[in-house]
């Protein structure tokens, strides 16, 4: 297992390179680049944060804490505000003690987004990962509208081999879910894991169709534990924003699944996303092998996208 996770972190080492180029060079040359902190410095580093897509709200209300801090401790060279800078980023995406209580309860865990964000693939390596880990899994493939979705995700769940819900494509998804849940009851299984359809352009059918599923949910597991989790692109940068927040309005989301955060110059969304709509990311994606997506871990992420050497401690998850 620690190797899966030294793994990982070099994968995200090495994903998040562009991001490293996009944000950090640039962040480092206004640390060196200037014998004083003056309004300059502050707007010379804002423009950089801006610029890597942690959005123009989230980086100044950093500025305005490095500001703050600065003044406090009476701090003179701009390259002691690289530590502050740092701790500010990884402050804004803690997660909660109980962000993964899912895992120790029955639970459904609702998948949304657009299409071609890797939802149903999302799916699948979660479904492996849980299923390795020792619970017991079941897929319902609700995405019954786009051609190959069930498909797709035929093939994940085989690969995992974990037991899927299907029906026919172009089916009403509230069924899928209905046969589910009806199954994840009778087999006693850990997690129920629904993918669905990602028509945002037609909003008022999708709202219509997540509301139909979790009044089935409600009524057909109401002692299941609730997950919601959204799909978001992580190559989109601030477009991934203006999704979640149409999302908003249409679910209760509970956390952020990014995925392809390999080779992506705009990873920093991933701090903007948390700052600025208060839903925590909860896995991160980093190429397209099962052990690919994980559990997202703030201070791995800041030490991956600053390139800071890692420590592995007994608190590391």
């Amino acid at each position: 297992m620690e190797e899966k996770k030294k793994g990982f972190f070099g994968k995200l080492v090495a994903g998040l390179s562009k991001t490293r180029n996009a944000i950090v060079s640039g962040i480092e040359s206004v640390f060196l680049g200037y014998d004083s902190i003056d309004d300059d410095f502050y707007d010379e580093l804002e423009e950089i944060l801006i610029m890597g897509d942690i959005g123009i709200k989230t980086s100044s209300n950093i500025i305005e804490e490095i500001k703050r801090k600065v003044k406090d401790l009476h701090i003179k060279d701009p390259a002691e505000c690289k530590e502050i800078l740092i701790s500010s980023i990884m402050e804004r995406m803690e997660l909660c003690a109980n962000a993964y209580e899912f895992e120790n309860r029955k639970s459904v865990l609702l998948i949304i987004g657009v299409n071609g964000v890797g939802k149903t693939t999302s799916v699948g390596k979660l479904a492996g990962q849980f299923k390795e880990s020792g619970r017991r899994v079941l897929v319902a493939a609700a995405d019954t509208f786009r051609a190959g979705a069930i498909d797709q995700l035929r093939e994940w769940t085989y690969r995992a081999g974990v037991d899927i819900i299907a029906q026919q494509e172009g089916s009403d998804p509230a069924a899928v879910v209905f046969d589910a849940c009806s199954a994840a009851k009778a087999r006693d299984v850990d997690l129920l894991i629904c993918d669905t359809a990602g028509r945002l352009h037609n909003k008022k059918n999708l709202m219509e169709e997540l509301k139909k599923i979790n009044r089935i949910i409600d009524k057909e597991y109401p002692d299941a534990y609730r997950e919601t989790l959204l799909v978001l692109d992580g190559t989109t940068g601030q477009n991934a924003i203006e999704q979640a927040k149409q999302f908003s309005e249409v679910a209760d989301i509970t956390g952020i699944i990014l995925t392809k955060l390999d080779g992506t110059a705009k990873g920093g969304i991933a701090v903007a996303i948390q700052a600025e709509l208060g839903i925590p990311v909860k896995y991160i994606g980093v190429g397209e092998k099962i052990d690919d997506l994980n559990k997202f871990n703030p201070k791995e992420f800041v030490d991956a996208l600053f390139n800071i050497e890692k420590n592995t401690t007994a608190d590391d998850k």
